[in-house]
């Protein structure tokens, strides 16, 4: 429970930084007087009970891949294996991976605003401070992302800590306000809420998304759930994190009332002025755990996303013995945090970095909704019309919140649908591409029957030589490209060749017995087939000793290793789009090796290239 405070909750839980101010911005034009701070009051605490308790804590947690949560996992339950899934294959698959790449926008903004949101308590203290408030920031979040490959196991053991005395804070703090305002307890009645709508109209209809940044963060709630379990994450939500965020955002309204011009900056302002510095320093160490959630959600993402064959492969170094799914991407945190030193420099405040926040969120939390629909029915037996029914209600709620975002489009919102634009063509395009080269492929493959037949016919040409083999192969149907040229132009083959096939399933885990399947063949050949899950890398060194207890034992340093490499070169051939062509040739350039990724000994691989028209 105290790990989840540190790791799950970081987002969420420094909204109070920011959320109520951008709800009385003056590009609202919204007076803050007494009807309209129990009408926001009222909508900030329906959001939180409807988004998170019901629709996370009480049902999608529910929804867990062998224990595992997040966009990709859910997509794996709603598309399953069975005939019937096939019809919505290719929209539940685009809405999956353009989920997925909604979160990188996610990740970019979130340290961000959330280091902004903390600093500019300085300038709230004292005005001197104000020239160095995006410097600052920028300080912060180059240290914070310099920290990554380092890991979080050690770092990770204070974040709970850290966040406990965070939220005692907000919640003494909120209590501190209320005192001054008793009444602000009355927004628990939705009737405050339905009243603001219906005074307020289009102007109330604005604010929702400024509302809606209460309940960012909540799909890490979900996302999250491998690591702690359902439980904890409930446990953590009633006792600590929701008690803490009404207190505060109830004491930020009392403060509103009695003081109107507070709507500046009421998180700090509700502050005593000797608590001011401290106060800014813990809410950085808060923004800075927060952010590391995000950064983490993206690697995980990331590695999911290659072992499903959605990205191209890169380096992933695992930073802890112990916990398998903490890890580090160097491309993905170089990029995170350029593009997070652009958006500080572009934006200079967090009022400004608000514009740009949420639509990305509210579209993560539509393709969840969507694909917890499929998920039910398939997972839970659900029929159309409960299952409808429940997803409706969500959709309609996160609908208008997605409608009260796109206001902020041009002022900011094209920033996250642009970089998920972004991702998702890459994904796209390396997915359609790797099928395309496996079609070119195949038709060039040799049935493995008809090979080790006339393999026999013929063995009197053939050298045979002392030693293991291991030919890669990406499909475990057919003869292994490498192999054919090798025999082709070397005229040799080693006396025992294992043909290795690595899969990734459509689950988070595989169990050891079904990691791996050895089959003997004639002349000396074995099949074997890999299976890992898409939250596990696979390790030849793991591989070859799960084949030890089927019979076949083969040293990693004392085997030759054989890869095809494919280069792609434009043809007139029916594909992809010009464009698309050279992207996909390019991620194939620059993907890292099959040696790096596997873990194969480099003195040990012997590489085969081939042209591939595309």
């Amino acid at each position: 429970m105290l790990g989840a405070l540190g790791v799950v909750y970081g987002d969420i839980g420094t909204s109070p930084l920011y959320a109520l101010r951008e709800c009385f911005h003056l590009s609202h034009d919204l007076v803050a007087n007494r009807a309209s701070v129990l009408g926001v009051l009222s909508l900030i605490i329906w959001s939180l009970v409807l988004i998170v308790c019901v629709k996370y804590l009480a049902f999608v947690l529910r929804a867990d891949n062998r224990g595992e949560g997040g966009v990709l996992a859910l997509l794996a339950l709603a598309l399953g294996d069975q005939p019937g899934a096939s019809r919505h294959r290719t929209v539940l698959l685009t809405a999956g991976i353009f989920g997925a790449a909604l979160l990188y926008g996610d990740g970019m903004i979130t340290p961000c605003i959330t280091v902004l949101g903390a600093v500019e308590g300085l300038e709230v203290a004292t005005p001197v401070f104000a020239p160095y408030i995006v410097p600052l920031s920028i300080i912060v979040l180059v240290v914070l992302f310099a920290c990554q490959k380092a890991g979080t196991e050690q770092v990770g053991r204070v974040f709970g800590p850290v966040m406990l005395v965070w939220f005692a804070v907000l919640a003494a703090l909120g209590l501190r306000g209320i005192c001054m305002a008793p009444g602000v307890l009355a927004a628990f009645s939705p009737h405050y809420a339905v009243r603001f709508v219906i005074d307020n109209g289009f102007t109330a209809f604005v604010v929702m998304g400024a509302v809606f940044l209460v309940v960012t963060g909540a799909e890490a709630l979900y996302a999250d759930l491998g690591h702690f379990g359902a439980s904890p994450i409930r446990w953590a939500w009633f006792t600590v994190v929701l008690p803490a965020l009404l207190l505060n955002y109830l004491g930020q309204g009392a403060l509103i009332v009695q003081h109107p011009a507070a709507v500046e900056n009421p998180f700090y302002l509700l502050a005593p002025r000797w608590a001011m510095y401290p106060l800014v320093v813990l809410a950085t160490l808060a923004s800075v755990i927060a952010s590391q959630a995000l950064i983490t959600g993206a690697f995980s993402i990331t590695m999911q996303a290659i072992q499903l064959g959605y990205l191209p492969r890169m380096e992933i170094r695992h930073t802890s013995s112990r916990e398998r799914g903490q890890i580090y991407l160097p491309l993905v945190n170089g990029v995170l945090l350029v593009c997070c030193i652009g958006l500080v420099l572009g934006f200079r405040s967090s009022s400004r970095l608000a514009a740009a926040y949420g639509i990305a969120v509210t579209l993560t939390m539509v393709t969840t909704s969507v694909l917890f629909y499929f998920a039910a029915r398939r997972v839970w037996a659900w029929g159309r019309l409960k299952a409808g029914l429940l997803c409706g209600a969500f959709l309609v709620l996160e609908g208008v919140f997605f409608a009260a975002n796109a206001v902020k489009i041009l002022h900011g919102g094209w920033f996250p649908l642009l970089v998920a634009a972004a991702v998702f063509a890459v994904m796209s395009t390396w997915k359609t591409g790797r099928r395309l080269l496996g079609e070119r492929l195949a038709s060039s493959r040799l049935p493995l029957d008809n090979f080790l037949q006339g393999l026999g016919s013929a063995s009197t040409d053939l050298a045979r030589v002392r030693g293991t083999a291991v030919y890669m192969a990406g499909n475990p149907n057919g003869t292994p490209i490498a192999l054919l040229h090798n025999l082709k132009h070397n005229r040799v083959l080693h006396e025992r060749i294992v043909l290795l096939t690595i899969l990734t399933a459509d689950e988070p885990h595989v169990p050891a017995e079904q990691r791996v399947q050895v089959e003997r063949l004639a002349e000396g050949f074995f099949r074997v087939v890999a299976r890992c899950g898409f939250m596990e890398t696979p390790q030849i060194d793991t591989i070859l000793e799960a084949c030890q207890t089927q019979g076949l034992e083969v040293k990693a340093n004392a085997a030759t290793f054989f890869l095809s490499r494919e280069t792609i070169r434009r043809s007139a051939k029916p594909g992809m789009a010009a464009w698309r062509a050279r992207l996909f040739a390019l991620m194939e350039r620059n993907a890292q090796s099959a040696t790096a990724f596997f873990g194969l000994p480099a003195n040990r691989v012997v590489e085969l290239g081939m042209h591939v028209e595309f």
